[in-house]
């Protein structure tokens, strides 16, 4: 090189000389080997991610919460590179005579930010050593040496998994299954792999399932069954002349990754029908991540969830005598002590505009709903009562009749909405309080539509033609919705999805795409009824939410459309029916 270069006209030919001074890539976070009091890092890493279009960023192995909670914040995939063995400690195993050198330098470190990427559905790639990770972080189980691999692995003559050959040679076959995204990024059944380990998955755990073999049985890739961006590779792809592609996907889906969360910036996102506040009498933290609750504040912070109307749910089973007034009361007032220790983070909402007002301050939302009208105890004012309390709207009935409505589980004592219930209605709309008709038997939804001044929301319903439940909205119902200029939100509890099988986040989709053909793109939105024993593979719980907006973009939905399904058409009802209020 010339030792006179001008790096200054460099600089002011190749950067200043156009704006915006370079496009925008991904950046792809890859955890760095540790030797020799050194964070190191093999260039085929870097390279290859350079090559697939990201910018590669190396993450040092620090344990540390907050350099690992920012640098998530900042990265757009993580790739989990290779290294020395995990000590099996981690596994609360005792270390077996066989186990190679280890790097307990990497081992926590790499745990951590692994499971907590995968609560933030950050795409990851784990090479090597990184399938490994992946296993050890999320409910797998590695051998601590090949030897000890289950399911009766027995070494073949000429394959070997730590070869003598240098790491651009291809030593041994692995097959694919077709139905995996290996094969779709390879278009392969068979890859030619090289091989630098002793220890291995054998047990992928229920989070992943094994997607390629070597001939003698030993796992060489697995993806997640959860319909996350996860995927792990035993053998080395930086090193290998056909190597680039699986960088390829990883940088493609920190687009999609960004993207999503970009959209979520400029988007309101609001669940409608959330029953967390079931377990509130527990002694719930809700600044914790609780595994008994699907929504919490860590929940929500990592699916990108601005809102949720929390609901105080009466089983039509609970006796005058209980009170159920005094119960719903109770959980409103459990809702507000959990805002006032976490104002901060967290208030209570009341209308759409306070929504966007706590979105642009950085707080998350709570809205006050009631399921079942039972909680009015057939006395009109309880309703102004728990209107003072701020409730948004009121499902008007459950699984069984009350004295307001027939429900879909109920038995036509009324057949459809009683005389107090018509008076219920009109006091809601008085009111402003939406009219809620999840739960309600066909008669009873009809009668209300015909009564309600304002439009009305069925919070947690889906399809009946998909899915052939009581609770579900017929194609008919659905449609009398949108012309009286109501909304329907997709739930995800499973029976009202799937009649067989398990139901997962296609299944929703589905169930969304045949409302929107149904209803139309303004008349749909999403009521996911966690903790009401809502929630399916792949949106399991609020920190998944993420993936119904990568699930949308996937389908071409336009940044309109997805405002509008993601609480959009609902908040122009809530406006509609709040105007009305005098």
């Amino acid at each position: 090189m010339d030792y006179h270069f001008d790096w200054q006209s460099h600089l002011t030919a190749t950067v200043y000389a156009n704006f915006p001074e370079a496009p925008s890539k991904p950046v792809i976070g890859i955890t760095g080997n540790y030797a020799d009091l050194s964070c190191k890092l093999a260039e085929g890493y870097y390279k290859s991610v350079w090559r697939a279009g990201g910018i590669p960023v190396i993450i040092p192995p620090l344990s540390d919460t907050d350099a690992i909670i920012n640098t998530l914040t900042h990265i757009d995939a993580l790739l989990l590179s290779g290294g020395a063995d995990y000590d099996p400690r981690y596994a609360g195993e005792e270390p077996s005579p066989k186990l190679g050198d280890i790097n307990i330098e990497r081992d926590l470190p790499e745990l951590l930010i692994t499971r907590l990427a995968y609560n933030r559905q950050i795409p990851i790639l784990g090479i090597c050593r990184g399938i490994q990770t992946l296993a050890m972080a999320l409910g797998g189980h590695v051998a601590q040496d090949l030897s000890e691999v289950k399911d009766g692995w027995q070494q073949q003559e000429g394959l070997k998994h730590s070869q003598d050959e240098e790491r651009h040679v291809a030593t041994h076959r692995v097959t694919i299954d077709q139905d995996s995204m290996l094969y779709h990024i390879y278009n392969k059944e068979e890859l030619q792999v090289n091989s630098f380990h002793h220890q291995a998955v054998d047990d992928a755990g229920s989070r992943f399932r094994v997607i390629a073999r070597a001939d003698d049985g030993i796992v060489e890739a697995m993806q997640s069954t959860e319909y996350k961006s996860i995927l792990g590779v035993q053998w080395h792809p930086e090193c290998l002349a056909d190597g680039l592609p699986i960088f390829q996907w990883l940088v493609g889906e920190a687009c999609q990754y960004r993207k999503a969360c970009d959209m979520h910036q400029h988007t309101l996102t609001l669940d409608t029908h959330c029953d967390t506040p079931m377990f509130f009498p527990q002694g719930i933290n809700f600044a914790s991540r609780d595994p008994k609750i699907l929504v919490d504040l860590h929940k929500m912070t990592e699916g990108h969830q601005d809102a949720t109307i929390m609901v105080a749910y009466l089983p039509q089973s609970m006796p005058l005598d209980e009170h159920p007034k005094a119960y719903a009361d109770d959980i409103f007032d459990k809702i507000t002590d959990i805002v006032a220790h976490n104002s901060q983070y967290v208030a209570l909402a009341r209308t759409p505009a306070d929504l966007w007002q706590n979105k642009k301050l950085g707080r998350k939302s709570i809205m006050l709903g009631i399921e079942n009208g039972y909680a009015l105890e057939g006395k009109l004012e309880n309703l102004h009562h728990f209107a003072q309390r701020g409730i948004v709207y009121m499902t008007l009935c459950h699984n069984g009749d009350n004295d307001i409505c027939d429900s879909a589980a109920g038995t036509k004592t009324h057949g459809g909405v009683s005389a107090f219930g018509r008076d219920v209605i009109r006091e809601m709309n008085r009111l402003g309080i939406m009219v809620d008709l999840s739960h309600a038997a066909e008669s009873s939804f009809y009668d209300a539509l015909e009564l309600s001044d304002t439009p009305i929301v069925c919070s947690h319903s889906s399809c009946r033609a998909l899915c052939d439940h009581p609770r579900n909205l017929t194609d008919e119902q659905m449609r009398a919705l949108a012309k009286r200029g109501g909304v329907m939100q997709v739930t995800l509890y499973h029976g009202f999805l799937v009649k067989e099988g398990t139901a997962t986040i296609e299944d929703a989709m589905r169930h969304l795409l045949h409302a929107i053909d149904v209803m139309g793109i303004d008349h749909v939105g999403l009521g996911t009824d966690f903790d009401g024993d809502g929630g399916v593979c792949g949106l399991a719980n609020a920190s998944e939410l993420l993936q119904f907006t990568r699930q949308l973009l996937a389908r071409n939905f336009t940044a309109t459309d997805i405002q509008k399904i993601w609480g959009g058409n609902f908040l122009r009802v809530m406006q509609q029916v709040q105007q009305v209020k005098i």
